[in-house]
């Protein structure tokens, strides 16, 4: 710090030229004297040379002379001095401040540029001095400030005429002072503004910026007087995370011996070297002491530093100390590490720290004016002249060369003497003293010299957590470091390991793979449980509890003292093993070059491996013990029983390290010594931070490179991250960090935070001849994966260093394109010397291009694709996504500072980052757990793209499909109400033309809702950016659906129209039978008024069949038709014996032919191979064969179904020709199937074969018959006709009126429709209530699968399961059914009869409504009773059609109103019975609720698994190009499959199948294809993505073992040998197995 003196007439030293490596013999020689000759001023030893009654002993502290100042901060002595601090504060904007301590969190955030240029003013100091400052820039002592208003132009002008310009006017030209107007405030000197943020800062924010300056070379507070107090502060705390590494070279033989030291600079025992003057001088003090340290970096601040001014209010009375550490080299300075200490100010007035000083130091150097000298001066100067401390006394107003006055006392001057001779004399004094014994000085220490220095670290907080820190390093303190981790922390040692070892061999199963797995399984287990047995240590038990008890503030003291009092009882024995490490590698490379076959090669390389290891057990963190946290978690989580008294403790630990992680400390992502990551910890800390947090939005940075090149430092500098970067201290695995956006820079952004990962280096040492590339390749896809982009950093321009990081990166970007994730990248170069030459640059950009796109040449053969560039791979610009660095160090560590031109490099990556990152969305935290687990799990298979299953996109598309599901209905629903509507029209001959156009106008606003429904959620759902990719595919699959339920209402309604043209001759005759049939029925009444009930009916039945058969003279009835005895005869005439028919017929086995479980009884030998096949029985019949007959039953089921539903059975009738069509189509599909096979089938299966697909017929047969029957037979007609005429005769007997008869039959007429109408809506509601109140209902597909497994497990129904398997359409249906059923009987959740009522209510107010209007219009128009039936049925319209009604033979009707009530009485009986409505009559109706429910939930995909034939759960029918997938893959022998030539079925999973080494045969050659490349095995193979799933899968186990006799029966083979079910198996049950499928 530049010592002020404003009194000073001599001017400062010049510096002189830069030192040169010197030898002892050209080194300055020092002159010895046996006495100090004297001149006036100067000061006079006793002349009798006898000192002894003053020699002071060492260690005795120095005292001043009474009547001397005592003072410790004269700055006080005054209250200028404070205002002059509150001036300080106010203009830094830092008042405020004052009272509430600045925090890291105020600025380890990422807020806006950093202003590099010189237009900062005073309120951004403080901020731009922090944020240069993390970023390593030490150009941050040196910010110019932009003083506003302070331009040329806007200074005033003194008005001064030509006649004034005299001696006067000139005078003011040189003036010394000046117009009080024209005066402006000096800025503030730079470390004032240092010391302003010190003061400041709480102890955190203090400790990372004093790290900081240390890191740039500078020297830091280490005495610090308050400016508002009267006391000073010893600052430790912010010294103890400071380490330091220097060599020390000792001469040995022919040889120099490097001895390399690394250590917390707290614990170290150096000298310490103290400079303080007496007095004003006119020379730099500071700037002698860097000549010292390094000549070419100004450590102490100095006034001649830029920014310097005469005004210095905060420094006086501060001691800074700086260390030099030798290189291990000849030129060093001094052989070892030195402390230098500088005393700013005139320690005349700062007698405290002085004393301090002297006597914590080991060599003294006071700067004197030794002519000017007073009185206090000498007597200071005489007591340390006479005390046993080593002395140097710099005259500055001499200029005499080095003397030594008396053993270690010297004198030098300095007046006109350059810097460098005066710097190469201090610096022979301070060898030649410390060369010999000397005092030796601790940091560590010297808190205990005085009382009257406080201690920063005797804050209540501080002390809290080191008492806790303190009693849990008693524990380990007087260990071997080797083996704290084995004894405190074994839950991460071998058992972890073996944990992981046994994980990553389930995914290379072989053999017995199911009962492989259930063996690893049950390892992993047991693995689990010892680690659970040994996690109680009281290690880990004093760390949890301590975190989970101190309060905040002292919970962060307590993890910064742990990792302060590890790292320094782990820094000696560390250091140790890296030199011997160090020495071993660099013996390794020479041998390697001599003869890389050599024995002692091989003996080195061992050796190199066991301190590799080593290495490993001595290196021991906080980091490890938050390991040890996540592996005790882990344990008790997988076993899902916490061990005895521990959950309450286990439970907490995610919330412990969230709590961490959201205060920005780095949290271990991948364990670096076991290579895996942590999956179940990583999950649930992921949602701790996310409850505490919400759900936010994250950028993911990622950053891949090799070892040691600079990576944890860039990030450290870009952000003020603490990731670990000391050599010995290199990343292992990968961490991650959360780093907040500012407010002022969040707008601009779509997310909230950066989340940093950083990663071990590529091609670590550690790993060397090991399984570096396979590793090196597994960290970089998870890397490149996990981030939206990846820095790749290339550390030099080695062109091997480039390829090899280069083929790792293409490979893992193109790993991520195939698997459709999409990050992106930028290269950084490191260490780049001329970062200015473009035209260099350009030549680089152009040679990493080249290299790119050959590494993807090559990556792309291995990876099995076609890519010819890396921008093919992903969206790279080699001349945006390029950047430069400078080289980090300015000059050679260990004393070089960092390179300013690093920092701006550090900024300008930041910025592109930033700019890159605003295009981006970013993604949720929630799918960053859930990315992890899949990058990861994939990563764990050898086919990482095969094995990849991104989870958060497939539970995203599994939510869409429930959109999906809700838009379909909506649009299902409405057009069952326009079809509702349209029906009865049609039916009733009301409407004979149904245009597309005018179904679709319809549905426009539904239509148009439910798109606008679906480009909102596109829109605005959370998952948007992912949901994009399906956007265009959904619209049209809406678009689809909309156009093909309009179809499918228009081809509905055209069969009505079609069957009612068919019967228009029956139309035409009924107004004719009606009126014949009223009048005969009028007629009749009137003969028979006076009869009883019974001779009234009997008359009637009489006169009714005369009525029928003179009307129907003409017609002939159409007869029934009988199917059962056409199919024998069909059978029959194509030459099937009667008997085998009878027998198949009898037994029904035709029945089940899908659901047989061996087909080998149906078949026989051809001639040809009836000798070699011998009985077939006895032979095994293939599972292909099987599955192949079962294909061709459903084929020919469906083809002949679809053939029979094309025949005009509605419309003209039956003939047996349609079974006989059937018949033959059967018999040429089975002899197209025999040929190129062994075998023929016997009669029986083409038999029974015929016999299914007809019953599979008769249903539709028999409906549409009865449909052609009611439309076309007139006997038909009329028999229906019968019970209403009957009520008309009677009602004419009871002699009513017209209007009576009329009304009647207008009721039952509308009861007809009304019932029609009421069940058909009540259909449609039912549906709409069970869909979305039926939990089977109201999801996706496998929602509605999970609920079927369930329900069939409860049932326990062997059939059913069979029936699935064979046809799982046909049973899910089924399910479909009995749910309707169930809830239909349940009235609880459902009532059917709350629906039903009130859709009687609304018909039945509309049917009073259109009465109401309808009479009253007729009466004011004076209508007759045809106009008002006109009216009537108008009104009803929109809710009703009824049937037309002659008014022939009531056109004496005249009184409405009287018709009107009759109607009312029936409308009410009407109502009422509609009311009472039984569920059978609803189920009778045209709109079912199980057939509405079927056509939603089932129109969906069936395509079925290759290996198990599980369904696909894709709710989309056609969902190309997506694969086909399935939740619930089962075991192969639960649908026969068995082992080729053997009886034994298969246990095998097809999902643990693709992860094991096994292989398949794809068809019935001996073709073998790996289980893991199975998309290679065909079409319908590769049209599947089947991932390896290592859960526990209960369900299909439990059925398996639960049905094990009956499979065994039902397929005639056995689980034995190889297919022998694993005894894991047994132990699941019912529940269990049921409550397993609601975790999937």
């Amino acid at each position: 710090m530049a010592d002020q003196s404003q009194n000073s007439a001599q001017e400062p030293l010049k510096e002189g030229e830069p030192v040169q490596d010197s030898t002892p013999e050209d080194r300055p020689q020092i002159t010895t004297v046996s006495k100090l000759e004297v001149t006036e001023g100067e000061l006079k030893p006793d002349q009798s040379g006898d000192s002894a009654d003053v020699q002071l002993k060492e260690g005795e502290k120095i005292e001043a002379r009474p009547g001397d100042k005592s003072l410790c901060n004269p700055f006080m002595e005054n209250n200028k001095g404070l205002e002059e601090y509150e001036k300080i504060l106010r203009r830094l904007h830092l008042k405020d401040q004052h009272q509430r301590t600045l925090t890291s969190e105020d600025f380890i955030k990422i807020g806006p540029p950093v202003n590099q240029t010189n237009h900062i003013f005073e309120e951004d100091l403080v901020s731009t001095f922090l944020q240069r400052l993390l970023m390593l820039d030490y150009r941050a002592r040196y910010i110019p400030v932009q003083q506003k208003s302070s331009n040329a132009k806007d200074s005033q002008v003194l008005p001064v005429s030509e006649s004034d310009f005299t001696g006067d006017v000139l005078d003011l030209l040189f003036t010394t002072t000046a117009d009080s107007n024209q005066s402006k405030e000096d800025h503030i000197h730079p470390m004032d503004v240092q010391m302003a943020i010190f003061h400041c800062s709480d102890n955190f924010l203090r400790q990372k910026m004093i790290a900081k300056l240390s890191q740039c070379q500078y020297a830091l507070p280490l005495l610090v007087r308050h400016p508002a107090k009267a006391d000073i502060e010893y600052p430790l705390w912010t010294l103890r995370q400071i380490s330091k590494t220097w060599k020390i070279c000792t001469k040995a033989e022919n040889s120099n011996i490097v001895e390399m030291k690394s250590m917390p600079i707290y614990k170290a025992k150096i000298p310490l070297v103290s400079f303080f003057r007496l007095g004003s001088l006119s020379v730099s003090k500071s700037q002698l002491m860097n000549a010292l340290i390094n000549d070419r970096h100004n450590t102490f601040f100095h006034r001649n530093c830029p920014g310097s001014t005469k005004s210095r209010h905060l420094m006086d009375g501060v001691a800074e100390i700086a260390w030099y550490c030798p290189a291990g080299k000849s030129n060093d300075f001094f052989n070892d590490c030195v402390a230098f200490c500088n005393l700013h100010g005139d320690s005349l007035e700062m007698v405290k720290q002085r004393e301090i000083l002297t006597e914590i130091s080991s060599v003294i150097v006071v700067l004197i004016q030794t002519l000017e000298m007073s009185q206090e001066s000498k007597a200071i100067i005489s007591m340390l002249f006479k005390s046993q401390k080593p002395l140097v006394i710099l005259g500055a107003d001499n200029d005499c060369s080095a003397v030594q006055m008396t053993p270690q006392k010297y004198k030098l001057g300095l007046k006109e003497r350059s810097q460098s001779d005066v710097s190469e004399e201090l610096k022979e004094i301070i060898r030649n003293i410390l060369s010999g014994p000397h005092k030796s000085f601790q940091l560590e220490t010297m808190e205990k010299m005085t009382n009257e220095v406080r201690v920063d670290e005797e804050a209540e907080a501080c002390q809290n957590g080191k008492s806790a820190a303190m009693e849990l390093v008693a524990l380990i303190k007087n260990m071997d470091i080797a083996k704290i981790k084995e004894v405190f922390l074994p839950c991460q040692g071998l058992l972890w390991y073996e944990w992981c070892k046994v994980n990553k061999e389930l995914y290379h199963l072989k053999g017995d793979i199911e009962k492989e797995k259930a063996h690893k399984t049950q390892q992993l287990t047991e693995l689990r449980q010892k680690q659970c047995d040994a996690s109680n240590s009281e290690l880990m038990k004093s760390f949890t509890e301590s975190l989970k008890s101190l309060p905040t503030k002292a919970g962060e003291y307590f993890l910064k003292w742990n990792r302060i009092l590890i790292d320094a009882i782990s820094t000696d024995d560390l250091s140790s093993i890296l030199q011997k490490y160090d020495e071993t590698w660099s013996e390794v490379l020479v041998l390697k070059k001599k003869d890389k076959t050599s024995e002692e090669l091989n003996t080195k390389q061992a050796e190199l491996e066991q301190l590799s290891k080593q290495l490993q057990s001595a290196t021991f963190g906080l980091e490890h013990m938050f390991r040890e946290m996540g592996q005790i978690y882990e344990a008790h989580k997988s076993l899902k029983k916490p061990a005895e008294g521990q959950q309450a403790e286990w439970t907490k630990y995610p919330e412990l390290a969230a709590d961490l992680m959201i205060k920005g400390h780095p949290i271990e992502l991948m364990d670096g010594d076991a290579g895996h990551v942590p999956l179940i910890w990583m999950s649930s800390l992921i949602q701790e931070v996310i409850k505490k947090l919400g759900d936010q939005r994250v950028f993911v940075l990622s950053v891949l490179g090799l070892q040691s090149s600079g990576k944890s430092t860039m990030l450290n500098a870009m952000f003020g991250l603490e990731f670990a970067v000391s050599a010995g201290r290199c990343t292992k695995g990968a961490y991650m960090q959360l780093v907040k956006l500012s407010e002022e820079i969040q707008k601009d952004y779509r997310f909230d935070y950066i989340l940093v990962v950083d990663t071990e280096g590529l091609r670590a040492l550690e790993l060397a001849g090991n399984v570096t590339l396979h590793h090196d390749n597994e960290l970089a896809t998870f890397v490149v994966g996990l981030g939206n982009l990846t820095l790749i950093n290339i550390f030099g321009e080695n062109p091997a260093d480039m390829q090899d990081i280069l083929q790792i990166v293409v490979q893992a970007f193109m790993r991520m394109k195939k698997v459709k994730l999409s990050p992106s990248c930028v290269f950084v170069h490191q260490n780049v010397t001329d970062i200015a030459a473009a035209v260099k640059n350009m030549d680089g950009k152009r040679r990493l291009q080249e290299k790119l796109d050959a590494m993807t040449q090559l990556a792309a053969e291995e990876e099995g694709c076609a890519f010819d560039s890396f921008s093919d791979v992903i969206s790279f610009d080699v001349q945006e996504d390029v950047t430069y660095f400078a080289q980090l160090w300015e000059g050679s560590p260990p004393m070089a500072p960092p390179n300013p031109g690093y920092s701006e490099s550090v900024q300008e990556l930041k910025a592109f980052i930033l700019s890159k990152a605003s295009k981006s969305d970013g993604i949720l935290l929630s799918h960053f757990g859930t990315k992890i687990q899949d990058l990861w799990n994939a990563l764990m298979n050898e086919h990482f793209v095969f094995s990849f299953k991104n989870t958060q996109e497939i539970a995203v598309y599994r939510e869409l499909e429930v959109q999906y599901g809700n838009w379909t209905w909506a649009l299902r629903s409405e057009m069952l109400n326009v079809e509702n509507q349209l029906y009865p029209k049609v039916e009733k001959g009301q409407l004979d033309k149904v245009e597309l156009t005018d179904l679709s106008n319809q549905m426009s606003n539904t239509y148009e809702e439910v798109m606008k429904n679906m480009e909102a959620y596109f829109s605005d759902d959370k998952n948007k950016e992912m949901l994009v990719q399906w956007q265009g595919r959904f619209e049209n699959k809406i678009k689809d659906f909309h156009e093909d339920i309009v179809r499918d209402v228009k081809r509905k309604l055209d069969e009505v129209i079609q069957q009612k043209n068919a019967r228009k001759k029956l139309d035409d005759k009924k107004t004719t039978f009606e009126n014949k049939l009223l009048q005969k029925s009028k007629e009749l009444a009137h003969e028979c008024l006076e009869e009883g009930e019974e001779e009234l009916e009997a008359q009637f039945d009489a006169d009714w069949n005369h009525w029928v058969k003179e009307l129907t003279s003409d017609t002939k009835p159409i007869e029934n038709i009988n199917l059962q005895r056409d199919q024998v005869n069909v059978l029959r005439d194509l030459g099937f014996e009667q008997k085998l028919i009878e027998d198949s017929k009898k037994t029904q086995r035709y029945k089940n032919l899908l659901e047989i479980g061996n087909y080998s009884d149906y078949i026989t030998a051809k001639k040809n191979f009836a000798g070699f096949f011998g009985d077939l029985k006895k032979m095994v019949f293939g599972f292909k064969e099987q599955e192949d007959i079962r294909s061709l039953i459903k084929d020919v089921e469906k083809e002949c179904l679809d053939a029979l539903k094309s025949k005009p059975v509605a419309t003209r009738g039956y003939t047996s020709t349609y079974l006989l069509d059937m018949a033959q189509s059967i018999i040429k599909h089975i002899k197209a199937f025999e040929s190129g096979r062994n075998y023929v089938f016997k009669k029986e299966f083409t038999v029974d074969l015929s016999l299914f697909v007809f019953d599979m017929a008769e249903s539709w047969l028999l409906n549409s018959y009865k449909t052609y029957k009611d439309n076309n037979d007139v006997h038909t007609y009329l028999e229906t006709k019968k019970n209403e005429y009957y009520s008309i005769f009677q009602s004419y007997c009871k002699g009513s009126s017209s209007a009576v008869v009329f009304g009647e039959m207008m009721c039952k007429k509308l009861k007809a429709s009304a019932v029609a109408a009421v069940c058909n809506q009540t259909g449609v509601n039912i549906a709409s209530e069970m869909r979305s109140r039926v939990p089977a209902f109201n999801g996706n597909r496998v929602n509605l699968e999970k609920h079927f497994l369930k329900s069939m497990a409860e049932k326990e129904d062997f059939n059913s399961f069979i029936i699935y398997f064979r046809n799982p359409r046909k049973q899910l249906e089924a399910f479909i059914k009995e749910e309707v059923e169930r809830y239909l009987s349940n009235k609880e959740k459902i009532n059917p009869h709350t629906i039903l009522s009130k859709n009687v209510d609304d018909i039945s107010r509309a049917i009073d409504q259109a009465l109401f209007e309808a009479t009253e219009d007729v009466k004011k128009k004076g209508g007759d009773i045809e106009m008002w039936v006109k009216e009537f049925s108008t009104k009803l319209e929109p809710f009703l059609t009824i049937d037309t009604i002659s008014c022939q033979n009531f056109k004496d009707i005249n009184n409405f109103d009287f018709l009107k009530e009759e109607m009312e009485k029936g409308l009410k009986i009407i109502t009422k019975e509609m009311n009472n409505l039984s569920l059978n009559e609803l189920n009778k109706c045209r709109q079912r609720p199980e057939q509405i429910l079927i056509d939603q939930l089932c129109n969906c995909c069936w395509k079925t698994c290759p290996f198990c034939y599980t369904v696909c759960t894709n709710t989309l029918k056609g969902h190309s190009p997506d694969k086909h997938s399935a939740l619930f893959h089962r075991p192969c022998g639960a649908i026969g499959s068995h082992y080729r030539g053997t009886d034994q079925l298969y246990t095998k999973f097809c999902t643990t199948a693709v992860a094991s080494d096994d292989g398949f045969f794809p068809d019935e050659s001996d073709r073998t294809v790996l289980y893991k490349e199975y998309a290679n095995a065909g079409e319908r193979f590769a049209a599947w993505s089947i991932t390896p799933d290592n859960s526990t899968l209960p369900y299909w186990k439990w059925f398996v073992c639960h049905f094990q006799t009956k499979l065994e029966e039902y397929y005639e083979m056995k689980f034995d040998r190889h297919g022998e079910i694993p005894q894991q198996w047994r132990m699941y049950t019912k529940e269990e197995a049921i409550k397993s499928l609601d975790a999937m």
